[in-house]
């Protein structure tokens, strides 16, 4: 068997990053005083990190997170907003997913929730932990019309197979009945098997009203199967006077940049 042969059957074989550092090996006389079982060795080594990394830029993408970019170095700790900086490093350690605890992230437009979710959720593609980012208004919209073309179970499942949610603009707008029902039916699938990031404007104090309150049944049992050992961050201000918006802060305003 020639080299080249061996080589396109690794090609075929889908083995492209061994192949190529095979023929480099090839290519290289320092490699002939080698041992075999070294050489072989850094093949390998060469092959598992290249379907570690496709396999994190697949989960990263099929993430769809607004701020792709977002890392839990760059969190700012010096813009006039109060954080738990030690909680936040905990936090991206992702025990909170094998505990299946779910993580809720509040604080007023431009506080930076959206940035520190999807930053949260870098970390946990990076231990390869299947990872969603979703509006809820989107969520929502998938649901409805999914259910009018019958495919309600399977877009469902979208959102409920996913070892990390991320649910931006949770609550911002009052849903309505049929669109509490869907959120009461995702959260219980969800529930102790998995976890979810919330991210809203107010404190979950708030949310039993934004769910219909006393005129809905729902409420309660929505929140009682997100909000017991829930993880909580509260973006606030610590001084007015110093506050500016994390969309400048990130350069995420382009109205900023025009």
């Amino acid at each position: 068997m020639t080299n080249q042969s061996t080589i396109h059957k690794l090609i075929e074989m889908r083995f492209t990053a061994l192949a190529d550092a095979f023929r480099n090996q090839l290519n290289d006389p320092k490699m002939k005083d080698v041992p075999f079982e070294d050489r072989f060795g850094m093949l390998v080594d060469i092959e598992y990190s290249n379907r570690k990394n496709n396999r994190l830029k697949r989960l990263i993408k099929q993430a769809g997170f607004e701020q792709s970019d977002a890392v839990i170095m760059d969190i700012n700790y010096t813009s006039g907003r109060k954080l738990n900086k030690e909680l936040i490093h905990r936090l991206a350690t992702c025990e909170y997913i094998t505990e299946h605890r779910n993580l809720f992230i509040t604080g007023a437009t431009g506080s930076g929730k959206t940035y520190m979710a999807c930053a949260f959720g870098m970390e946990a593609c990076k231990q390869y932990y299947t990872t969603k980012y979703v509006r809820l208004p989107d969520l929502l919209l998938d649901l409805e019309m999914a259910r009018n073309d019958r495919e309600y179970r399977r877009a469902l499942s979208k959102y409920t197979n996913p070892m990390l949610l991320i649910l931006d603009e949770w609550l911002l707008l009052k849903p309505t009945e049929n669109e509490r029902k869907d959120i009461f039916e995702l959260l219980s699938l969800r529930r102790k098997r998995s976890s979810t990031i919330f991210c809203a404007q107010y404190k979950s104090e708030g949310w039993y009203e934004q769910l219909g309150g006393d005129g809905s049944p729902l409420a309660d049992a929505i929140l009682d199967r997100i909000v017991h050992d829930a993880y909580k961050i509260n973006i606030e201000p610590i001084d007015q006077s110093k506050d500016i918006s994390m969309r400048e802060v990130y350069g995420l305003d382009k109205r900023l940049s025009e």
